[in-house]
């Protein structure tokens, strides 16, 4: 089992499993679901290495360090911290 967090929450998924859904439950604002409007931005406090590479999208946006985009990401297991 794999879980995303944040400072007040946290949401417990499976692994590889994308984290879109777990980030709406955190409260996580999304737009397009697609990785064409940026709104989903998040910061990862804590556990990049738990996360999938970042996705074409992600890069044409220019997401980098610690940045991503949540309607991208799949967790591979572990634990991720993020802050938005």
């Amino acid at each position: 089992m794999a879980i995303i967090k944040d400072d007040n929450k946290e949401v417990t998924l499976e692994d590889g499993a994308e984290i879109k859904d777990a980030c709406k439950d955190l409260g996580v604002v999304f737009g397009c679901e697609d990785g064409l409007c940026g709104t989903c931005m998040i910061e990862i406090e804590e556990g990049m290495e738990n996360l999938s590479q970042p996705t074409q999208e992600e890069k044409d946006m220019g997401v980098e360090g610690n940045t991503r985009l949540a309607c991208q990401c799949k967790i591979n297991s572990g634990t991720v911290k993020i802050k938005y």
